[in-house]
């Protein structure tokens, strides 16, 4: 499937968009996901899996895994 033109996020900044999500319907109604530094690796998924992607992230299900691991106490 050619690339079609899709949603970046807000937070993709002036510098050209590097580091970012680009988010499509393709013609097939599947959600095709891409970043923009690697636009050749494209991931495809339905979008009930999408929509609860994002509902979990909205909701901070994933918060955890940005952050710093505790120092090790050994």
């Amino acid at each position: 499937m050619a690339h079609r033109a899709g949603q970046k996020s807000s937070f993709s900044g002036s510098d050209g968009g590097h580091e970012c999500l680009e988010v499509t319907v393709g013609d097939d109604g599947m959600v095709h996901i891409r970043e923009s530094d690697a636009p050749e690796a494209i991931v495809v998924t339905t979008p009930a899996k999408w929509d609860a992607f994002v509902k979990g992230v909205k909701a901070g299900e994933f918060d955890a895994y940005g952050e710093e691991p505790a120092p090790s106490t050994y």
